[in-house]
This record gives structure tokens, C-alpha cells and sequence, in this order.
């Protein structure tokens, strides 16, 4: 567990993170506006600014109380910042090789596996100065890895990259937090990162922590703040199938299969789906003749009036996911729903998070 309460001054700016506590696993997404507090949290949890006050434990080890701090080189945190924050006057392998040089008995050949595993392995005796932005971030996470980090900060790491890059380090961030096992605390204001990472997300404004919810809890508030941008959004766990003799693959589970038609150069060992809550249709008996693939059988789980004539439906699939619906308000009194009616759900389009 990562639990405490901190306080920081910082010019105009207060941090009262107010008391928190939640696993010390998965990826945990720092999420709010900017100026909310999020930096500022992080590099008190880390211990980079001496003014900070409170307590802090990670895994039942206080790394901070009233009278105590643990120096922030004690604590085995690993950094992945913004620009990267590569030593300019060293190649790849030479940042690569300073990590080594402070961590643990790193194992022999960890350096050229660790590169091989982030895809920088042909680039390590090129310059820093030469990298793209990609690709400096790659050396970043690298980096950070080989240091055999507990805990590892990541500080709006791709903000800064294209949107081929971003979706390329995304499935690389998500892939190597399962395969180490590191607990990670990543900071971003894009909605898409925090569906396509996160384990639970820590809602941050003006200087302290709103609430800390698991991924699923956050996207079922019809008022959560990851719609502000494009309306309510579905997250959908699955797995990817082959593809079939129409060029469609199975995405789900046992009890949930949709029908998809991949991008070239899809991720084959994608895991969530996306689905925009103004793509999804409801109907009270399953249509026919339709180019619409997927037609899931659903229940009405509540109905929330969000915005003048709309209404945001929460519907539970068959595997127990949550599907949110945005219909008119004519339409749902039309229909006549209510929860706990059986119905359709027609999705119209969604989007592999890669």
C-alpha cells in the first residue's frame, strides 16, 4: 500500500493531499486539470523537495513522518519525466550504462536486454541529441527500468509525442508494468491514457486528492471528469481472436464477443476497447437487417439525465461490464426504459486501445 497524508507550500500553490491510501500495483494514473497538484504530489510522494510535511508509508515502510524522511536515493524510485531528462554528453548506451552502474548487481547483459526489450537496441551507441522524441523517451524508460526500481514516476511522459508515438509507448508502458510486476505512478490530462493504463485513477484538483477509484468505478459516474472531453466512454476488457474468412476478429470473452475490422498493424495482444458512449444505440427488441455487427443483449442498470434532452444509459453486458448509452431524452421516453429492462445495444463504432 501507498498511504499518508502531505502537505507542501510552494509559492502561491498549497498541496493538501488530504489522507490517502491505495495499492501499491498496477498502474495508478494522477488525473486532473492543470495547476491541480499533480507534479507537486509526485515529487512529494518521491521526496524531491525537502519542504514537504506528513506521513508517508510505502508497503509498511514510512518513508516520511513528522519528525523523519527517508532521502529520496533510499527510497529505489525510478523517473520517466517529460523531456526525458537524458545526460546530453553520453550516447544511449552510456545512460543506459549509469543506471547499471547504481543499481544492485544488475545481472550480466541486462543493459543489451533491457534496450532490446524497449526497441532502442540498434540505437545504443548513437547520440541522445540525435534521438526523436519517441525514442528519448524509450532510453527514459530504460533507464528507469535497469535501475531496479520499487516504484515507478512517470510525469506526463508522452505528451509531447505524435499520436503514432503515443500509441506505440502506451502498449509499452502497459506491457512492461505486467511483466515487472512495478508498481507505477503516472501522471497525464488525456482521458485516452488514463483508459488505456490505468488500474485506478486519483482524481486531483486544486491541490488535493477529490477520491481515488479503480478504472471501472471511475467511467460508471455519469459526472466523472474523463468525459469532459468527448462525452461518456466506455472501457471494454477482452481478448483479441483470429480473424475470420470476412476479415473480422473476435474481441471478448466467453460471454461477450464483438466483431471488429483492425487497422493494419493492429496490436494482436490488445486488451481494452473503447467504445464512445454517442456510438451506442438501444433498442427494446434485437433489429433486423442491419449492417450494425454487434447487437449485445443488455440490462438496464440506471438512467442518468446529463445534459438538457440527453440521457446517459447504464447498461450491464452479459459478462457483467458496464456499456454506457447516450440517447435523447424523447427516444428513452419513447421506449419507455427503465432499469432492470432487457434490451439491445447497437454499437456503431469502437477503437482498439493499442
Amino acid at each position: 500500500m501507498i498511504e499518508g497524508q502531505l502537505t507542501l507550500k510552494k509559492g502561491n500553490f498549497a498541496l493538501q493531499s488530504g489522507a490517502f491510501s491505495f495499492a501499491a500495483q498496477g498502474i495508478s494514473v494522477l488525473f486532473g486539470r492543470s495547476g491541480s497538484g499533480k507534479s507537486t504530489l509526485l515529487r512529494a510522494i518521491a521526496g524531491l523537495d525537502g519542504d514537504t510535511r506528513g506521513q508517508l508509508r510505502f508497503n509498511g515502510e514510512t518513508w516520511q513522518n513528522q519528525a523523519w524522511r527517508l532521502p529520496t536515493t533510499q527510497r529505489n524510485i525510478g523517473f520517466v519525466f517529460q523531456d526525458a531528462a537524458l545526460f546530453p554528453h553520453l550516447t544511449v548506451r552510456g545512460n543506459l550504462d549509469y543506471a547499471c552502474q547504481r543499481a544492485p548487481a544488475a545481472p550480466a547483459g541486462a543493459l543489451q536486454k533491457m534496450a532490446e526489450r524497449v526497441g532502442i537496441g540498434h540505437l545504443l551507441d548513437q547520440a541522445v541529441t540525435t534521438l526523436s522524441g519517441g525514442e528519448r523517451q524509450r532510453v527514459a524508460m530504460a533507464r528507469a527500468l535497469l535501475s531496479q526500481p520499487r516504484l515507478l514516476c512517470m510525469d506526463e511522459p508522452l505528451s509531447a509525442l505524435d499520436w503514432q508515438a503515443k500509441a506505440e509507448l502506451l502498449a509499452l508502458i502497459d506491457a512492461l508494468a505486467q511483466e515487472t510486476g512495478l508498481p507505477v505512478l503516472y501522471i497525464t490530462h488525456a482521458p485516452r491514457e488514463v483508459e488505456r493504463l490505468a488500474s485506478r485513477v486519483i482524481f486531483m484538483a486544486d491541490g488535493h486528492i477529490e477520491r481515488i477509484e479503480t478504472l471501472r468505478e471511475a467511467l460508471a459516474r455519469p459526472d466523472s471528469p474523463l468525459f469532459d472531453e468527448e462525452g461518456p466512454v466506455s472501457v471494454l476488457q477482452g481478448t483479441l481472436h483470429a480473424t475470420d474468412e470476412h476479415g473480422l476478429t473476435t474481441f471478448g470473452n466467453e460471454a461477450l464477443q464483438l466483431r471488429l475490422s483492425l487497422a493494419p498493424g493492429a496490436n494482436p495482444s490488445a486488451s481494452r476497447l473503447r467504445v464512445l458512449a454517442r456510438n451506442v444505440s438501444l433498442a427494446t427488441e434485437q433489429p433486423q437487417g442491419l449492417s450494425i455487427l454487434n447487437q449485445l443483449p443488455i440490462a438496464i442498470a440506471a438512467l442518468h439525465p446529463v445534459a438538457p434532452g440527453r440521457v446517459t444509459v447504464v447498461c450491464l453486458l452479459p459478462d457483467g461490464q458496464q456499456l454506457l448509452a447516450e440517447i435523447t431524452a424523447y427516444s428513452c421516453q419513447t421506449l419507455a426504459l427503465k432499469p432492470g429492462m432487457q434490451a439491445f445495444a447497437l454499437i456503431k463504432s469502437v477503437a482498439l486501445m493499442e
